[in-house]
């Protein structure tokens, strides 16, 4: 029973059949049938008019929109546990050309204007330091919570001020939206951010990200980055299936949905031994290493993190029967 990752899930069968569909000829790159339909599609879900590229990781949708902000002698301020910070092995670094990662704190992986104004001010404005370009933030964090429109915005109306692109790291994006209940919109561009890693692996995808950009000048940038980067695939449609199937009915939310009522379980039955509230789909517990051996015993797969903690993760497609066995399991320790 996997609680290990939303990666280690299955792919919706809507994204399966989508792509035998799409496997006829077409033209090649973005020019075909599908790969057209995505900026359409997406402006009609966030109710503007954006720009949206297929990728296949969201490694690479996060230094894309970066490398489309930030120039090789510029930095970007984002939390110290950010993904890109930790998990993605100096690509943004490497996407850029040398950007740096100026990394900050803040409980629960959040970041708040005071902590990004303040990070702003101990920089001098001279050329012996790096000058930030950009912010990145992640909703839902690594740490599972989720930041609100109110607080995007403070974050947005921040960045405006400092100069700063504004990127979303929305590997979760699913997961924070369901917890909302908000229109995509009023936790994106109506709150300032330019750019947004939409991931849909974690969420009943097979190989395809989404890359969303509200400032069209960004898009023309990353385009081209795409192509030097390797990520112009000349089978796209493949890719921009799996995004139009899963957007489609507004099965993305409802997979955010499921995977977050999962947690939501689990986290009753663990209320005690919560490290941080669970927001979206993931569970961080105090376990001692006997507990942590006994659930494993009993067919349980997590990450520990760190000493007497777990890390847990439901994911859409979760068996109410896994649910239900670990919340009893954890109950009974």
């Amino acid at each position: 029973m996997r609680f290990f990752s939303d990666n280690a899930a299955t792919v919706a069968p809507a994204v399966l059949e989508a792509i035998a569909a799409a496997n006829r000829v077409d033209t090649a790159y973005d020019g075909d049938w599908l790969s057209q339909q995505l900026d359409g599609a997406f402006s009609d879900l966030f109710g503007t008019d954006v720009a949206a590229l297929w990728v296949t990781t969201g490694t690479a949708a996060n230094c894309l929109a970066l490398s489309a902000m930030v120039p090789p002698h510029g930095g970007v301020l984002c939390h110290r546990e950010a993904h890109i910070n930790t998990d993605e092995a100096g690509a943004p670094e490497f996407f850029t050309h040398g950007a740096k990662l100026i990394p900050l704190d803040g409980g629960g992986a959040k970041l708040t204007p005071e902590t990004v104004r303040a990070a702003r001010r101990a920089i001098r404005p001279d050329v012996h330091q790096v000058q930030p370009r950009a912010l990145s933030i992640t909703n839902a964090t690594e740490y599972g919570l989720v930041y609100t429109p109110d607080e995007v915005a403070a974050l947005g109306e921040v960045s405006k001020d400092l100069g700063l692109g504004f990127h979303m790291d929305g590997a979760r994006f699913a997961n924070a939206v369901a917890r909302l209940g908000c229109h995509p919109g009023d936790v994106t561009w109506r709150a300032g951010v330019d750019a947004l890693s939409f991931g849909f692996v974690k969420n009943g995808g097979l190989s395809a990200e989404a890359l969303i950009f509200f400032r069209k000048d960004l898009a023309d940038v990353a385009r081209m980055r795409r192509k030097r980067a390797g990520q112009l695939l000349s089978k796209g449609r493949y890719q921009a299936a799996q995004l139009l199937a899963l957007i489609e009915g507004d099965r993305w939310i409802a997979n955010g949905r499921a995977s977050n009522a999962g947690a939501a379980a689990v986290a009753e039955a663990a209320a005690g031994r919560l490290m941080l509230p669970v927001e979206a789909n993931e569970i961080f517990l105090r376990l001692t290493a006997d507990e942590a051996a006994s659930l494993r015993a009993q067919g349980f797969d997590f990450y520990d993190w760190g000493e007497g903690q777990a890390r847990l993760v439901t994911s859409w497609d979760q068996p109410q029967h896994e649910i239900d066995a670990l919340a009893a399991a954890i109950r009974a320790l």
